[in-house]
């Protein structure tokens, strides 16, 4: 359903209780059509509202940062004009190696994903931060996999301001080790990354991709990210990771199923997808 066109003030009880409801339906695994009138956000500053109420209301910490939709295909697929930023929460990260949850996952795949842990905090600026400005605040890269999800259904049709508010569909994400010193003097645009899925010892399907897929690379995504929310007058904290959006079309999964995502030179990240420990 396309939500209404007319305007009203979004209140903080209104971000408040979209954030509520999306956390419950996070919690319970289930999904709604959108958001009611009482606190359906409109604008893309409204769906970042919403979602800056989740950690208050889910009592997590964010301890990084996600872009969804940093290729033409996934704009499209989503119907977004760009890229989308959502909070990593903590108690939804896991290393490398991990089974990540698959029960009340609806979207089921996997996403491999340059990652980036900032050595320094970027303030917010009045000027667009530069990319090398931004890639001297990093402290490592990582591979990593996101396994994102939406509460919304069918989440291709809700709309920047919801997905926004839905936390730019984040739901777990898996941190590889970091990449060896080198990897600052790499193309990382034209980084390949190979991924592999099945079960046990049998590979049921492989995929190729590369940096190339994440808004031409991922330090570019990167840089966005940090302008984003300078805009929002956020700091992008020492410390915090920004996982930059998959580079490659995303691995479709069924219970029980690894991953294995080998980021060449940069090091392997893998997960098994289950419902069982």
């Amino acid at each position: 359903m396309t939500p209404p066109t007319h305007s009203k003030f979004y209140d903080p009880s209104s971000s408040q209780q979209a954030a509520e409801m999306v956390w419950a339906q996070w919690q319970s695994g289930q999904v709604f059509p959108h958001f009611p009138e009482s606190c359906r956000p409109l604008t893309v500053m409204q769906g970042y509202q919403a979602q800056a109420q989740l950690p208050t209301v889910s009592g997590r910490h964010v301890i990084g940062w996600k872009i969804a939709a940093t290729s033409l295909n996934g704009q499209a697929h989503i119907q977004v004009s760009g890229p989308l930023a959502g909070r990593l929460l903590s108690g939804q990260v896991f290393a490398s190696g991990a089974t990540v949850p698959s029960a009340g996952n609806r979207m089921r795949v996997a996403e491999p994903e340059f990652a980036f842990t900032m050595g320094q905090d970027l303030l917010p600026q009045n000027a667009p931060l530069r990319l090398e400005e931004v890639c001297a605040a990093v402290a490592t890269l990582h591979p990593a996999i996101e396994v994102p999800d939406s509460r919304l259904t069918p989440f291709t049709q809700a709309g920047e301001a919801q997905l926004l508010a839905d936390n730019a569909c984040a739901r777990h994400f898996v941190l590889g080790p970091a990449a060896p010193d080198g990897w600052q003097n790499m193309d990382l645009s034209q980084h390949a990354v190979h991924a592999q899925v099945g079960q046990g010892d049998s590979v049921r399907y492989r995929r190729a991709g590369s940096g190339a897929w994440v808004l031409g690379d991922p330090l570019i995504a990167l840089t966005w990210l940090a302008n984003q929310l300078s805009h929002l007058g956020i700091t992008l904290q020492k410390g915090h990771v920004v996982t930059t959006g998959t580079c490659m079309v995303p691995l479709a999964l069924e219970n029980g199923d690894t991953v294995l995502a080998d980021f060449g030179v940069l090091g392997p990240v893998r997960m098994r997808f289950s419902d069982e420990p």
